[in-house]
């Protein structure tokens, strides 16, 4: 798959040969859903458990006889009425720590790279100098290269610092090296803006 590569200022440099083993791919909805849902769960922290009546260590011993004694029939100190007994109904420990293959993960990103590229919101850019870091340079080119309400910018091995800079005020604008890619983030942007060294990086992510 060739694609024109478009400089910040709407201009062309020239083309550049998308892998069809990356970016050429049918996106699957059931493929993508897994892939977005193993992400969200890894997200999770895991809930802080309480000790309930059997985590507590106390004698288990019975305090009093069953009748005659003048108090309740309690069976031993665990119980949630005493201080330092177990907590009734307390919070179970739920740890969320899903597992997916490798080869779905990796064909997961491939298709959401693919699906961006399916729909035309994938645009190739040679790189992303701004002078000076100013938002106000970058503001004025953004508006030939027709990006999205939401657009994510993939850099290569590290961010341009001049481009992180001047994106930092404009909304809507999310950058990331190639290390970062991952499937969520490129389905909730509109438009995807990869740089050259982005493409080689995430290719070669691929196929070594």
């Amino acid at each position: 798959m060739k694609i024109e590569v478009k400089t910040l200022d709407a201009g062309s440099a020239g083309d550049i040969e998308l892998n069809d083993a990356v970016f050429g791919l049918e996106p699957r909805a059931d493929i993508l859903h897994r892939v977005v849902t193993w992400q969200l769960e890894k997200r999770r922290g895991t809930a802080r458990p309480t000790r309930e009546r059997a985590d507590v260590a106390r004698s288990g011993k019975k305090l009093g006889r069953q009748k005659g004694g003048g108090a309740a029939r309690h069976g031993d100190r665990r119980a949630p009425v005493f201080i330092g007994g177990g907590k009734a109904h307390g919070a179970r420990l739920r740890d969320f720590n899903p597992g997916l293959n490798k080869k779905v993960r990796a064909l997961g990103l491939k298709m959401a790279l693919s699906s961006h590229a399916k729909a035309n919101s994938l645009i190739v850019v040679d790189a992303l100098d701004v002078a000076e870091g100013k938002t106000k340079e970058l503001h004025g080119k953004l508006g030939g290269l027709n990006f999205g309400k939401k657009t994510l910018v993939i850099d290569g091995d590290a961010l341009n610092v001049s481009f992180a800079h001047a994106s930092g005020n404009l909304r809507g604008i999310n950058v990331l090296p190639a290390v970062g890619a991952n499937v969520y983030d490129i389905l909730n942007h509109d438009t995807l803006v990869l740089t050259r060294a982005a493409v080689e990086k995430l290719e070669a992510r691929f196929h070594g």
